[in-house]
């Protein structure tokens, strides 16, 4: 039995991509066998843990769920594509507040912190909450990761601009 490919081009990271895809493939699978990405992580593989969490077109997703040939011509954005040569203003901040322990949840939580700014860059704790809703975290807490959410967003990015961020 033969398998079936489907050429899709997606821009990844800014960077223009072609390659074969099986129809069964999704996303996440994609991204970490085949392209390279690390970042996006498999935990439940059902979209309910977010650790795969991916910007798909300016919106966070689970990339576990979503079929590699649905993003033909898409645009996917992961912590690699947020923060090339320097760490990112939402990375900082979460250092300074030593959010994470294993740091398996990180990228995922990081995207949805994304999205959320992409749309509010000041939101008030019931949005921070509702916003990582979707991400599991099994070492923390969440008390450092919403605290640094929610200061990074009360100063208005006071870490840098917000594409790349730095000093």
């Amino acid at each position: 039995m033969t398998s079936e490919f489907y050429r899709i081009k997606i821009i990844l990271n800014g960077e223009d991509r072609e390659l074969a895809v099986e129809p069964h493939e999704t996303l996440l699978e994609v991204l970490r066998k085949r392209l390279g990405v690390k970042s996006p992580k498999c935990g439940c593989n059902q979209g309910e843990c977010g650790s795969c969490t991916v910007i798909l077109e300016g919106k966070s997703v689970r990339s576990c769920l979503i079929l590699a040939v649905e993003v033909d011509g898409l645009e996917v954005t992961t912590i690699e594509g947020i923060a090339r040569d320097r760490i990112n203003y939402i990375q900082k901040a979460l250092l300074e507040k030593n959010a994470f322990q294993c740091g398996f949840c990180a990228p995922g939580i990081i995207m949805s912190i994304m999205d959320l700014f992409s749309r509010n860059p000041e939101p008030d704790m019931d949005e921070i909450k509702l916003a990582l809703s979707g991400n599991l975290c099994r070492c923390t807490g969440y008390a450092p990761i919403l605290e640094a959410v929610h200061e990074t967003g009360k100063d208005n990015c006071r870490c840098g601009d917000k594409g790349g961020g730095g000093e």
